[in-house]
């Protein structure tokens, strides 16, 4: 059997990993790399299935094309299904609205819906001589990492994987096998402890409402509104959610199998009230909290909320993300200002991060991998991996894999 990689090595975004064997080609993850303008992974040949781990786009956003090129069928849990189809329609939108190419239509995501098969955390799909079976993954919730049991040996693919309790979700557990596939985004920098960060998040809440100031999160819709509305659910304030997060939450509580709390979920989602016309946004522009898309300030609702906010110094602007390079986000970050509507505007109100990752970091990565006894452990995913590999080494033989080569397993 031959491995190779599609993207997504030696880089976070544009994730695929190719299995070839005798009876068939068989694809894990294939996303996209969501920047100005989205980067794509190598085009593969046809292919008889591809498996996701998850809807982030870096993993599951060049699904439509291998739909509608070879009619590859698509295997996920019902939420990672049900919300990739959700996030694909809306990368379409936002390819025509910045005018940039992207190389299926909405045609194509109806197709990825149609070649969809659901396959539950524990289930097995058995696919000539190899077995798959997706396991818990802790990133977000319905992700999964998968079990490959081929007649020689068990590989494990991670995907993107979290290994500590979150609002959200349970942690993730190492599997053991001979070879690990593993992700590594957080290579070289450990995480602050989680619960520090939540204590400090709500500390500085309170101080901005304390000075009369209003709070502006910009969240990711799928993982992080969820998870920082829990954490908000301890206030007893006015807050308001806008943007797509608002429809994710309530896709999430349909899906109460898939969620550490659904009881803690659904009180944080009845705590907030929703932006749904232009009046309502009219009065969370005067909320003292407000929630809402994109991220990484990349346009969305949020740029209603700078633009009203920006001036004074009394709010806040509370990022819960990492921000990406070539991103808003950053750019406020690093210069103290921001591009809207085409014009630069320096902003006079507070910035804070917060580090609510739903990656394990590096030392979580180590321990992973150890856990799970791996013979061979395989990077990719990250930039910062012979970081990473410093620390596995002693105890495994580490691997760190480019787009173009090709290993026997």
């Amino acid at each position: 059997m031959k491995m190779s990689f599609a993207g997504g090595t030696d880089a976070v975004g544009s994730l695929g990993m190719l299995l070839e064997n005798d009876e068939g080609r068989y694809l894990f993850d294939y996303g996209l790399t969501p920047a100005k303008p989205p980067r794509y992974p190598l085009k593969v040949p046809p292919t008889d299935a591809l498996f996701i781990t998850h809807s982030h786009l870096d993993h599951v956003g060049m699904a439509p094309w291998l739909c509608g090129e070879y009619g590859t069928s698509v295997w996920g849990t019902e939420l990672t299904l049900e919300i990739s189809t959700l996030l694909l329609e809306d990368c379409i939108k936002v390819a025509r609205l910045e005018n940039y190419a992207i190389p299926y239509d909405m045609s194509d995501v109806r197709r990825f819906v149609e070649e969809s098969t659901i396959i539950r955390h524990g289930d097995k799909a058995h696919l000539g001589d190899l077995v798959i079976k997706p396991l818990h993954a802790g990133h977000i919730p319905g992700s999964s990492m998968y079990r490959i049991e081929t007649p020689n040996k068990e590989l494990v693919f991670t995907g993107d994987i979290n290994t500590i309790d979150t609002q959200l979700q349970k942690r993730a557990q190492p599997p053991k096998c001979q070879t690990l596939i593993m992700e590594s985004t957080y290579a070289g920098r450990p995480h602050p402890p989680r619960k520090k960060v939540e204590e400090e998040f709500i500390s500085k809440v309170e101080e901005v409402l304390d000075r009369k100031g209003t709070v502006i999160i910009p969240a990711f819709a799928v993982g992080r509104t969820q998870e920082v509305i829990q954490v908000l659910s301890q206030l007893d304030e006015e807050m308001w959610l806008d943007g797509m997060g608002r429809r994710v939450s309530q896709i999430y509580m349909k899906h109460p199998e898939c969620i550490r709390d659904p009881g803690a979920l659904r009180k944080a989602v009845g705590n907030m009230d929703f932006v749904k016309t232009p009046l309502q946004r009219e009065k969370a522009l005067e909320a003292p909290i407000v929630v809402t898309t994109s991220g990484m300030l990349d346009g969305g609702p949020v740029m209603n909320y700078l633009m009203k906010r920006k001036n004074d110094k009394r709010s806040a602007i509370l990022l819960t993300g990492y921000q990406v390079e070539d991103t808003n986000g950053r750019t406020l970050m690093d210069t103290g200002s921001i591009e809207i509507e085409g014009e630069m505007h320096r902003v006079h109100c507070e910035v804070c991060q917060f580090d609510f990752s739903a990656h394990a970091g590096h030392d979580e990565l180590v321990r992973f991998a150890e856990g799970s006894g791996a013979e061979e452990v395989i990077l990719v995913h990250g930039d910062k991996r012979a970081e990473l590999e410093k620390d596995l080494s002693r105890f495994t033989k580490v691997l760190l894999p480019t787009d173009s080569d090709i290993y026997e397993q």
